[in-house]
């Protein structure tokens, strides 16, 4: 809290920028706006200032949130922190790493593919470069000390793991195969198929891919794609699951639907599926759908 804007008195400057009782004004040399030594005048070198500095930094899209603000990637670059915080403020942060989503197969009956790896916390910032990557679809992202894993490939047949598990699409021969795993702390396994000729739904970070399902006319559907994770700093949804396709068209059923947090429509007969939305994480729709790319956040107060 800054020292008011009507009279000030010493008790005010002591109580924003410390120091022992008696109070002596020689202690506040170079706080504020006074001086180094020389004269200090109370008002007019105190009134209005903080003894909040925060961390000096550049990199990334910045924007501001109340007393916050967010750098954010999507793509890779440097988070420079030239200061480190000092007074009053902190240099605990929060971060938010999410990797690439993952592609699918080409073939009318794969898989979603899997969210890309979430991974949110906090760190303490020092003065230092930190490098930033993030992984475009089917790759990881990394900075701030943590890697967060690809999102699984849906494949036909099974799913591969990686990230948060690839969904398993369906075998035209033999009915399918089981989901990939998710990888643990990151996201949730993939959906099974059971169903001639579709796809399980990828996994999501709150939520596994949805097995395939007949529907009440007896046709089949693909599996439904996982649900993704809300980051609570700025209170969105990324890593969702693709949808698994279904190969079948005509009146056979639809694709699965994509995760909420970026997932993809699967594809239904000879329509492809949808691309996870970008910068999200979000698994590609199977049948040919692709992964979204994948995001790095941080987020740091700079006042009270």
């Amino acid at each position: 809290m800054a020292v008011g804007t009507g009279q000030v008195s010493l008790g005010d400057i002591q109580t924003e920028y410390g120091g022992s009782n008696p109070i002596a004004i020689s202690e506040y040399y170079g706080k504020g706006n006074a001086p180094s030594s020389g004269e200090i005048q109370i008002h007019a070198d105190f009134q209005g200032t903080s003894n909040y500095i925060p961390i000096a930094v550049s990199g990334g899209t910045v924007s501001t949130s109340g007393n916050y603000k967010f750098a954010t990637f999507t793509s890779s670059g440097t988070w420079a922190v030239s200061a480190a915080a000092s007074g009053a403020a902190s240099n605990a942060c929060d971060y938010l790493v999410v990797a690439g989503g993952g592609n699918t197969s080409g073939q009318n009956h794969s898989g979603g593919g899997g969210a890309g790896g979430m991974l949110s916390g906090t760190f303490t910032a020092s003065a230092q470069n930190y490098s930033i990557t993030v992984g475009g679809a089917g790759s990881n992202s990394s900075g701030l000390g943590v890697t967060s894993t690809r999102g699984g490939a849906g494949a036909s047949g099974g799913g591969a793991s990686g990230g948060s598990g690839g969904g398993a699409g369906g075998n035209t021969n033999n009915g399918g195969g089981g989901g990939g795993g998710g990888t643990s702390g990151q996201g949730n396994n993939g959906g099974a198929s059971y169903l001639y000729g579709t796809g399980g739904g990828g996994g999501g970070k709150d939520a596994a891919g949805q097995n395939t399902l007949s529907t009440v006319n007896g046709n089949y559907r693909g599996g439904a794609g996982g649900s993704g994770g809300v980051w609570s700093p700025n209170s969105t949804r990324y890593a969702g699951g693709g949808g698994g396709s279904n190969g079948h068209g005509g009146n056979w059923g639809p694709g699965g639907p994509g995760g909420a947090g970026g997932g993809a429509l699967g594809g239904h007969g000879s329509t492809n599926g949808s691309n996870g939305t970008a910068n999200t994480g979000g698994g590609g729709g199977g049948q040919s759908g692709s992964g979204g790319s994948g995001v790095v956040i941080i987020r740091w107060k700079f006042q009270n």
